[in-house]
C-alpha cells in the first residue's frame, strides 16, 4: 500500500479533506488542533496528528506557529516517510508540500471549493512546485493553466 499522508488547516478545508477515501492507503492524517477536530483522534486513533493552529490576524505570533509548525512538519515528515502528500490547503499544508518535494515525495494540492475566480496564497505559493494540482471549478483552469479539473470534492 502507498503511504499517503492527508493534510489541511481546519474548518472547511479539513471538511473537504475528509470526503477523501483515507482507508485505500496506508494513511495519516494532518490537521490543526483545535476544539472542534478532538474527535479525528478517536476515529482515525495514531494515524492522526496535530499542528499549532495560526491565524494571520495576529501577524507575529502567527511567524512564530508557521516557523514551528515547519519543524514539527520535518519531524511527522521524517517519521510517517510519506510517498505522497494530498491537501486540500491552506497555510498549515504550505510547509508539508515543500518539505514532500524535498524529499522527493509527489504533491497533490487540490484549490479550495470555496475559490471560484482568484488564486489562494497558499495556492500560489505551491503551484510552481505540485505534481498534480487539482480546481474543482472549471472557471480556475484559466487562473491556473497546468490545474486539472477533477469536479466538486462533495
Amino acid at each position: 500500500m502507498v503511504k499517503v499522508m492527508f493534510i489541511s488547516s481546519k474548518g472547511g478545508h479539513l471538511s473537504e479533506l475528509k470526503q477523501l477515501d483515507f482507508e485505500k492507503y496506508d494513511y495519516s492524517v494532518v490537521t490543526e488542533k483545535s476544539e472542534s477536530d478532538k474527535d479525528l483522534k478517536e476515529k482515525y486513533g495514531d494515524k492522526a496528528h496535530f499542528l499549532l493552529y495560526g491565524t494571520r490576524r495576529t501577524p507575529i505570533r502567527y511567524f512564530f506557529i508557521l516557523l514551528f509548525n515547519f519543524f514539527i512538519s520535518l519531524i511527522l515528515f521524517l517519521k510517517i516517510r510519506p510517498k505522497v502528500v494530498v491537501t486540500t490547503g491552506t497555510h498549515t499544508a504550505v510547509p508539508m508540500c515543500y518539505i514532500a518535494k524535498l524529499f522527493r515525495a509527489k504533491v497533490i494540492w487540490i484549490e479550495t471549493f470555496a475559490n471560484r475566480n482568484t488564486k489562494t496564497l497558499a495556492g500560489r505559493l505551491v503551484y510552481p512546485i505540485a505534481d498534480t494540482f487539482v480546481v474543482q471549478w472549471e472557471e480556475m483552469k484559466k487562473i491556473y493553466p497546468k490545474a486539472k479539473y477533477w469536479g466538486w470534492i462533495y
